[in-house]
């Protein structure tokens, strides 16, 4: 355990709030008591304040203002929203609240033999946030599945749901996601996001060439345009800052998604129901009859899809799509293996992008070290182009994480009439086309990242490798 760690079952017993408004951290627990670090000067003052406020026994202990700083700014996250304590009474509601606030993307709750644990996914990488007792989970179980419409009965089998959280600042939705394991059932909440005003093109990691392209191919009257990356790696952002880009009043839009994770006014937006048989195929043949311009389908899962998708480009729409492949050229083979003809993707796809999501060092305290082969994949050709690197440490400003953030990369490949030949003879080795258009591929970006000290070697690793 690192320094200044503490202990979830600990750092659980007081909020965010109390934590820095109080200068308080919870260090330790001996027979009932809880022992509380603080820098504050008047200790009995201090004392009297916390048994009321926190109403459970406690020895407070003087600390350094500095070792309180890393203890706070390590276990716990400063937000602008008023925190009350997470009782067993408003559980639900506050851990909602709370994961909003810290801006968690899930939330992940699970049953082990002897505790359950509820993690945060904070920049893409899950934390611990809370413990909770094996008497109180099915409790907590039931009211995320009555709260979300689900059967409270049904224990043996997966449901997914939605909740929608009013508070006074904000609403927002949050998708549910329950498996049975082999304790008792896991739970996945989803945050999503209600409006997509705040999403801007400009600001998600395009350089200005990429950017460039990326606007040609979506501002052209029909055609694919197909984004793809494994799940979590900002596929949907881009589509809805493109939307927001296309979203005109002589502009029909409609969209088809599973889930709904933005709003956006002025376009029609579908939620798929495949319970009831509403699914992607049977959307689109509906779309068709409402004089679109512009059609997003969530995702192209399979061959009708993806057939539904073609003929709609076809007949004169753009359509905006994502896919799951691991570069933008892959994408090609991927939707010939699904059965598209490529004398039909040849003639109907304007751009293929393939995105990540890489976490930023922080500018505060990363520290720059001297670069080894050893530090690369086996296979990584590149190495010389890295003269120099920077590594993660830590700080106050990071929470001790050493990123602050994320930024997107970008592998565009806009299809000229001399892809459009490779994809009708299905030749899926275009690298030197690439480097003689100087478009850039993911590992590119990712070296040029490192390289400018953006961010880490051990971040990109996976895109180093490939």
């Amino acid at each position: 355990m690192k320094k200044f760690e503490i202990p979830t079952s600990l750092k659980q017993l007081i909020s965010s709030n109390q934590a820095f408004h109080y200068r308080i951290v919870p260090t330790e627990k001996k027979n009932d008591v809880v022992i509380l670090n603080t820098d504050q000067e008047d200790i009995p003052s201090l004392k009297s304040e916390l048994s009321i406020v926190l109403g459970f026994p406690m020895e407070l202990k003087k600390e350094t203002p500095e070792n309180i700083q890393s203890y706070l700014t390590y276990n716990y996250r400063q937000t602008t929203e008023v925190q009350s304590e997470i009782s067993r009474q408003n559980f639900l509601e506050q851990l909602l609240q709370t994961a909003k606030d810290f801006g968690s993307s899930d939330i992940h709750l699970e049953p082990y033999e002897k505790q359950c644990r509820v993690r945060f996914r904070l920049d893409g990488k899950l934390k611990e946030q809370y413990t909770i007792p094996l008497l109180d989970y099915p409790q907590l179980v039931n009211k995320i599945k009555i709260e979300a419409g689900l059967d409270i009965s049904q224990k043996r089998l997966s449901q997914d749901g939605r909740i929608t959280v009013k508070s006074a600042l904000e609403d927002f939705d949050i998708r549910v996601s329950t498996m049975p394991t082999l304790y008792g059932e896991k739970v996945v909440l989803r945050i999503l996001k209600r409006n997509a005003e705040a999403v801007e093109l400009k600001q998600l990691g395009f350089n200005a060439r990429e950017l460039k392209l990326y606007l040609e191919g979506v501002k052209m009257p029909n055609g694919i345009v197909l984004i793809s990356g494994p799940t979590g790696s900002g596929k949907t952002t881009t589509l809805y800052g493109t939307l927001k880009l296309l979203n005109k009043e002589e502009t029909n839009i409609v969209t088809i998604e599973d889930p709904i994770e933005y709003t956006i006014d002025g376009i029609n937006q579908v939620q798929l129901k495949e319970d009831i048989g509403f699914d992607f195929p049977k959307a689109l043949r509906t779309f068709l009859r409402q004089d679109p311009d512009i059609i997003m389908v969530g995702e192209i899962r399979d061959e009708k899809t993806a057939n539904m998708a073609i003929k709609a480009a076809l007949t004169g729409h753009l359509v905006l799509s994502t896919i799951h492949t691991n570069s933008a050229w892959a994408t090609i083979s991927r939707l010939i293996d699904m059965g598209v003809p490529p004398y039909l993707l040849a003639s109907t796809l304007n751009l293929s992008v393939a995105q990540r999501l890489v976490r930023k060092l922080c500018v505060h305290c990363k520290k720059e070290e001297s670069v080894s082969k050893s530090l690369f994949p086996e296979n990584f050709s590149d190495s010389k182009k890295i003269k120099k690197h920077f590594v993660p440490v830590g700080c106050s400003n990071c929470y001790h994480t050493g990123y602050d953030g994320r930024k997107a990369i970008y592998e565009i490949i806009p299809i000229t009439p001399e892809l459009e030949i490779a994809i009708k003879h299905n030749e899926l080795q275009i690298d030197d086309y690439l480097a003689e258009h100087n478009l850039n591929t993911l590992k590119n970006n990712a070296i040029l990242m490192v390289q400018q000290g953006e961010t880490s070697i051990d971040e990109v690793y996976s895109l180093l490798a490939n």
